[in-house]
């Protein structure tokens, strides 16, 4: 199981920030190796929401669809796999921060098929990977 939790700031207002996370079709804008993602659900944001993915892993095609379990507007919001290669939670939180937004987010997920082979080595590129894409995330909120 991998479990990586992210905590940064971001020097943006957190409706602002929260909007940006909560559309997952932005998702491949600050993600390395997110090709697309598209809402497959109609209407506002609300659990029961879905959206598909298509990413590339290690030369690998991924196509994960999610559903979102938990959602509070302007604050949180938490995703689940429903189909894919990795079953993977992610929760996305939003909170003032000394005039900014602290960005808190927790992945958790299972290598499955191909992958469970090199779970340990996974896990640390994985987590690696996650925290470049916050950087990313912070660099392109912030205009820099």
């Amino acid at each position: 199981m991998t479990r990586v939790e992210i905590n940064i700031t971001i020097d943006r207002p957190p409706e602002e920030v929260f909007a940006y996370l909560a559309n997952f079709e932005n998702n491949p804008k600050w993600q390395s190796g997110m090709k697309s993602a598209r809402f497959t659900s109609e209407g506002l944001l609300r659990v029961g929401s879905t959206y598909v993915q298509q990413a590339s892993f290690l030369g690998r095609r991924i196509e994960t669809n999610f559903e979102v379990i938990e959602y509070e507007a302007g604050k949180r919001v938490r995703i689940a796999s429903t189909s894919g290669s990795f079953p993977i939670q992610v929760l996305r939180e939003v909170s003032v921060s000394n005039g900014g937004t602290r960005v808190h987010a927790i992945i958790e997920g299972q290598a499955g098929g191909f992958f469970r082979i090199f779970a340990p080595l996974l896990n640390w590129m994985v987590g690696q990977q996650i925290r470049v894409d916050y950087a990313n995330l912070k660099r392109i909120l912030e205009g820099r």
